[in-house]
């Protein structure tokens, strides 16, 4: 853990702590030839620049640990504590018609409990963005009892070989997802033949599932006694341009999880954490790279004028 933490103790613990990995995905217009992502990041910026106190655990590798993307996180206020990594995870990333290819070049070690700060264990609200599976399922009892632990199911759900394609991993029970208050993941990560209702019977008993869909929207599940109780369905909000859809996910769980925080309950299920939600993802995809995750005034501006 790196000096940036020395300061922690100082300030007001933050109302949400973001864990995970961050990526570097292979982009030749940067003179790296890499780019910062993954959902710790996108998660974590969008969270802080729609007005949220955040805490940042992040796992960098040599190369990512002076990365100005992270100066991007300091900016918008969020308290960033970097892990070192001797691996982190590298992606390339290829958008194609019929979907996103995606290779693994490097694998992830993994982020430490004992890494977070002893003032953030009692935050009211957890979000776990794995990318490469870094978050262990030991993370599952960090949260007090009572936090709100919101969880980016699909960062699990690849197979990680160098070199190799990404395939998805069939979804399993596990202790992260049975401690999910709101668990999410891209509904292309879920196979055809699983059952929602299964998903369901793996979940905290009064817990909820957002299913994205990319350019198609996603829908917000209800889980009541184990069992599906209805939901909402929401219309993804055409971008003026469509520029870069990485991170659009992430936005996504981010942003609903900011309005929950925001509302200090779970009052935002009537729709508006989800249009909130939708509106930045819009956002995100106009622009390019981390920098293109919106501010809350951006988001509130395109709410009162969607052609401006």
């Amino acid at each position: 853990m790196t000096a940036d933490s020395t300061r922690h103790a100082m300030s007001p613990g933050p109302d949400v702590v973001v864990v995970g990995a961050a990526a570097r995905d292979i982009w030749p217009q940067d003179p790296r030839g890499w780019r910062l992502g993954g959902g710790v990041t996108y998660g974590a910026l969008t969270l802080a620049r729609l007005g949220i106190r955040t805490g940042v655990l992040i796992g960098v590798d040599q190369l990512a640990r002076d990365a100005w993307e992270l100066d991007l996180l300091r900016d918008a206020g969020a308290d960033v504590v970097t892990v070192p990594l001797e691996a982190g995870p590298v992606f390339n990333n290829e958008e194609r018609p019929e979907g996103r290819v995606q290779t693994c070049l490097s694998r992830s070690d993994q982020v430490p409990v004992h890494a977070l700060p002893s003032a953030w264990r009692a935050a009211p609200a957890f979000l776990l963005a794995p990318v490469a599976a870094e978050v262990g399922m030991e993370w599952a009892a960090v949260p007090a009892h009572d936090a709100c632990v919101v969880f980016g199911w699909q960062g699990i759900l690849r197979h990680l070989f160098p070199g190799e394609r990404v395939w998805p991993l069939d979804p399993t029970p596990s202790a992260l997802v049975a401690r999910a208050d709101l668990l999410g993941v891209s509904r292309h990560d879920l196979p055809h033949g699983l059952s929602l209702a299964v998903v369901a019977s793996w979940m905290r008993p009064e817990s909820d599932l957002l299913l994205t869909a990319g350019d198609r929207g996603g829908v917000l599940l209800r889980v009541r006694g184990g069992r599906l109780a209805g939901g909402r369905v929401f219309p993804a909000i055409p971008p003026r341009v469509d520029l870069d859809p990485i991170g659009a996910g992430d936005t996504v769980l981010a942003s609903v999880l900011a309005a929950r925080i925001a509302a200090r309950s779970d009052a935002g299920r009537s729709g508006r954490e989800l249009h909130l939600a939708a509106q930045a993802a819009s956002l995100l995809v106009e622009r390019l790279a981390l920098d293109a995750v919106p501010t809350l005034k951006a988001v509130r501006e395109r709410m009162v004028d969607p052609a401006g």
